[in-house]
């Protein structure tokens, strides 16, 4: 009887199936892949989901409001494909690593791609890994040390998608009916629509008041400093008008002047702890006159992956986190850079900051993931916005383990008596004597380390006045808010997290209910009209105070103190309720909004009306459905050939200018607004300008003619007379 010999495989066959990749990761976006792939050995494949593939149907609400709010999720159109891929390697796989982002929405996608999976695959292992930044050692120890899914923060979710779907899809369709097709109201966003139209009637209602000031240049040997008056008659100087200015001149003008008092005092000054996401927000605000849309995708960059040399590194830790939290590791890392280069200003002990009241304090501060990177030493591999955002985080990281810095401050007092009369010209300077953390700083560079000068004098030196400068100003009226201020005052007031201010600011300026003037944030008619609205028939849902204790509700999920359903039940009935009264009672303001005009249609001959769309008002036919002509609402007369001046965009970045409409026939163009006003000297048009000294003015555009003109606007008017290259 023959014996059956097992067939071995060959040496060839064995080799190709150790060299397959057994252990499937994915990840949430292909960039990130890439760079995880290069750290992992060959039995690893990293997969990107390209964000979330499954989710709420956009065309319904799709919440079971009467039974526990549970949703209907689907695969995302256009995703089902994909899923089917990452299905097909599950399948082949041994195991599953889920590595989507720390967060709750990470956390819901890996909770979704485990159902999605095990549906079609129940017998492979999955599991979730996370990490804080993308580094050979973090992902390492990530896949060392895998984990459940945490259900809390799936929950926590869960509750903030189901809320906001039932609050914008029962809003919106009452502003549909009521106002305009095409709005949409949200939970955070029309709050935060809200605190910018409260500001903005502050500024209108704001009355300017005249006030001067009186500044004097003394003479001393052949060096002369500028002084301001701070004191008259042993009070503050009470200047409304130039009268009351030129009175103290023609006191003081012959007084015998001399340095009454010289004081000194020196100044510790502390480091500022690392970024959390709303800070880094607004430095790149203040610094880089970024949108926090911008800031966060530019973040997002060097948190997943830049090519340096041959290898691929992620350059910062996790880029949303309200903590200034920092790891022992990155501690040790730059307290050893430090040692090496400024062993000086390394304290004995590294230093803490105290993480906010408010702090969820799941992720660390935004830092480098390696100090070695100097913003120098990988500069040829950063774009220019990359290399300047990761700078401000390189150095706030780097400056916060360092020691306090010291300034001096040098107040001179100069005494100016003409009989009885007496006043006070104060003159103040400061300096670094210590640079301390300041010696990391460039970019963030802040007025203490720039100092100002102050003149060497003594009590007692005696001084002479050389010429007087008296000035006249306006009291300026509150600030509009920016990218900035607004960020930082829904983090004070607790509205939104992380994750959501730069959404929440970009939601607004795409629907149109704001605009960005001279980085300000400006409420349009439509804006105003929605938060009239609103305000006025569902005042406790936008209000602030309400928002933020939605939001600490979420938090109370996330943390397994109230169950989800419960938190959703005892608001929505409710809001339900008043919704529907307000429906039937509400009054329609559709087609409020349209204007008659004198202008007429140049192919039917009808009226056209001015009509508020998408991106601003705009003209219409009356003619439409049959005729369908649109045109951009005229601003000005041309002051080259007469033709109209419209609002335009430049090619590529979009951004806004004003032009002919007779180009190329006509180059005129203007990067200032036409307001609707005339010049009263000239006749040409007025536009409005912005500048820090003056806020907002209005200037003639003609640059020969000196009506509220500055010989600085002068300069500004030649450059926007001339053409620019590729705009039309």
């Amino acid at each position: 009887m023959a014996v059956k010999t097992e067939k071995k495989a060959s040496p060839k066959k064995a080799k190709k199936k150790t060299q397959e990749k057994r252990i499937l990761v994915i990840v949430e976006s292909p960039t990130k892949a890439e760079t995880i792939e290069k750290y992992l050995g060959p039995d690893y494949s990293v997969k990107a989901s390209m964000g979330h593939l499954i989710d709420l149907p956009k065309s319904r609400l799709a919440i079971d409001t009467e039974h526990n709010f549970e949703p209907e999720y689907i695969t995302v159109r256009g995703r089902a494909k994909l899923l089917k891929e990452l299905r097909g390697d599950a399948k082949k796989a041994d195991l599953v690593l889920l590595a989507s982002d720390n967060d709750r929405e990470g956390e819901a996608i890996a909770w979704h791609l485990r159902n999605a999976i095990s549906v079609k695959s129940d017998k492979v292992p999955i599991q979730r890994i996370s990490f804080n930044e993308i580094t050979p050692q973090a992902i390492r120890d990530a896949v060392a040390s895998p984990r459940i899914i945490d259900e809390a923060l799936v929950d926590a979710q869960k509750a903030r998608r189901v809320l906001d779907r039932l609050v914008g899809y029962s809003l919106s369709p009452l502003l549909w009916k009521k106002v305009k097709n095409g709005l949409s109201a949200g939970r955070v966003q029309s709050v935060a629509l809200r605190l910018i139209c409260e500001r903005e009637k502050e500024v209108e209602s704001f009355i300017p008041e005249e006030y001067w000031s009186l500044e004097a240049d003394f003479k001393v040997g052949k060096s002369v400093f500028t002084a301001q008056l701070v004191l008259w008659k042993n009070e503050k100087p009470d200047l409304r008008n130039e009268e009351s200015v030129n009175a103290i001149i023609n006191i003081i003008q012959s007084a015998d002047c001399m340095v009454s008092d010289v004081r000194e005092v020196d100044k510790s000054v502390k480091p500022k702890p690392p970024f959390t996401t709303s800070q880094m927000q607004q430095a790149a605000a203040n610094r880089l006159s970024f949108t926090s849309r911008k800031t966060m995708q530019v973040a997002q960059q060097l948190y997943e992956g830049v090519t340096i040399g041959n290898a691929r590194v992620g350059l910062i830790s996790y880029m949303r986190t309200d903590s200034v939290r920092v790891s022992q590791t990155a501690i040790d890392d730059v307290r050893e850079w430090l040692g090496k280069n400024y062993p000086k200003e390394l304290p004995e002990k590294p230093l803490e900051y105290a993480v906010g009241k408010k702090a969820q304090d799941a992720h660390e501060a935004i830092r480098p993931t390696y100090t070695s990177y100097t913003p120098d030493s990988i500069k040829e591999y950063l774009t220019r916005d990359q290399l300047r955002l990761y700078t401000i985080i390189w150095e706030r990281f780097v400056s916060s383990q360092m020691i306090n810095a010291r300034t001096r401050t040098v107040s001179v007092d100069i005494k100016a008596v003409s009989g009885k009369d007496e006043g006070i010209f104060r003159v103040a300077g400061t300096k670094l004597i210590e640079k301390g953390f300041y010696k990391v700083i460039k970019l963030l560079s802040s007025k203490e380390e720039k100092g100002n000068p102050y003149p060497l004098l003594k009590t007692g030196d005696k001084v002479k006045v050389d010429k007087f400068h008296p000035e006249q100003h306006f009291t300026q009226g509150p600030p509009r808010y920016t990218d900035a201020t607004i960020v930082r005052t829904l983090e004070e007031k607790g509205i939104g997290r992380p994750s959501t201010y730069a959404p929440i600011i970009s939601v607004l300026l795409d629907r149109y209910y704001v605009t960005r003037s001279n980085k300000q944030l400006v409420p349009t008619l439509l804006g105003k009209m929605i938060t009239d609205m609103l305000v006025e028939y569902f005042p406790h849902y936008v209000d602030a105070g309400f928002t933020a204790s939605m939001e600490n509700k979420l938090d109370e999920v996330e943390d397994s103190q109230i169950r989800w359903p419960d938190m959703i039940r005892e608001f929505y009935f409710p809001f339900k309720t008043q919704v529907d009264e307000v429906g039937k009672t509400l009054e329609s303001f559709k087609g409020s909004l349209d204007e008659p005009t004198d202008y007429v249609c140049e192919k039917c001959g009808k009226p056209l009306i001015k009509k508020l769309g998408r991106f601003g008002f705009f003209l219409a036919c009356t003619g439409f459905p049959e005729c369908r002509t649109t045109k951009s609402i005229p601003l000005a007369k041309c002051p080259k050939c007469g033709g109209d001046v419209v609002a335009r965009k430049t090619k590529g970045r979009g951004k806004e200018f004003y032009g002919c409409t007779n180009y190329p026939d006509c180059d005129f163009i203007s990067h200032f607004k036409p307001i609707n006003q005339d010049c009263p000297k000239c006749g040409q048009f007025m536009v409005e300008k912005y500048d820090k000294k003056n806020g907002a003015h209005k200037a003639c555009i003609n640059p020969a003619c000196d009506y509220l003109h500055s010989a600085e606007d002068e300069e500004e008017g030649k450059a926007d007379a001339a053409p620019v290259e590729g705009e039309e």
